[in-house]
């Protein structure tokens, strides 16, 4: 068993720059397009910063995204295998993206030219800070000395537990992109419906509840939480928003104070962002169930 080993993600984990470096994580950028220009969603976001993103998706411009692809795993994996390192790489659900089967590819290749290293690639069945999440327990537990293969049973034991909750605000975001019909989404918009979502064990985006008002939903999601979480004294929580930072702190304020929890926050990167849109609110935790 190897200690010296480094963990990869895709940028989809929307983790903060802080977790990045704290844990010396690799974070391979995925890329969008939005107003005709394609990006690298690079977790500084340097090339584009997430508030003006948001910015042209209210003026209603559609993005689109891409997975990471198989040469892209293949140049950070073999960068890190001629190092010495053995490598942990942690995916995007496989369920909404090829990225995971993109890293099984160049796993494939990269094995039998380095037979003497352990590649590990794990379906994270997970996204966006859900994503983070898990990729933060890795990282926790690589620091506390524990090996790759005792991480990787761990998280793949686990996986389930990591549930997701959150709310969409833009009903024309889901229109636009093709995932909700212009009827349905006529009839949401004048209803002032809000649906309420979570990841399934499948690692797809599932919707939960249909209720009224954003502030209903707010309390739906607050509610699950309260529900499902374990352990919450001894938990960090994650919460991401869609540049709406306000509506998300008042989320993690309700949480803090009545479950003892610890709340880190980020935003929702335009890798996700492009298809739940602005003002998207989501709360990952360890929960008894997804």
């Amino acid at each position: 068993m190897s200690n010296k080993y480094v963990i990869i993600t895709d940028s989809c984990s929307d983790l903060t720059t802080e977790i990045i470096e704290k844990y010396h994580l690799y974070v391979i950028p995925m890329s969008f397009n939005i107003k005709g220009k394609n990006y690298l969603n690079y977790p500084d976001e340097r090339e584009i910063k997430t508030h003006d993103f948001y910015e042209m998706m209210r003026n209603k411009e559609i993005a689109t995204t891409s997975q990471v692809a198989p040469n892209d795993f293949l140049k950070v994996f073999e960068k890190y295998l001629q190092d010495g390192y053995d490598i942990l790489s942690l995916s995007f659900s496989s369920a909404l993206s090829g990225t995971y089967n993109s890293s099984l590819v160049a796993k494939d290749v990269l094995q039998e030219q380095y037979p003497e290293r352990k590649i590990v690639c794990v379906d994270s069945l997970c996204a966006s800070m859900g994503e983070g999440l898990f990729v933060y327990y890795a990282a926790k537990m690589q620091q506390e000395g524990k090996t790759l293969e005792e991480v990787a049973a761990w998280l793949e034991e686990n996986k389930l537990h990591f549930a997701h909750w959150f709310t969409v605000d833009d009903i024309g975001t889901l229109k636009r992109g093709g995932r909700l019909s212009a009827t349905k989404a006529f009839l949401a918009t004048i209803l002032n419906f809000k649906p309420v979502l979570h990841v399934s064990d499948e690692g797809k985006l599932v919707p939960a509840f249909k209720v009224r008002g954003r502030r209903k939903s707010i309390m739906t999601i607050i509610e699950q939480v309260k529900a499902t979480i374990t352990n919450p004294e001894g938990q960090t929580i994650f919460i991401s928003h869609g540049d709406s930072f306000n509506e998300a702190k008042e989320i993690g304020d309700e949480l803090e104070q009545s479950l003892k929890v610890k709340v880190i926050y980020n935003s929702i990167g335009p890798v996700i962002g492009a298809h739940s849109g602005p003002n998207t609110l989501a709360v990952f935790f360890l929960g008894n169930k997804r």
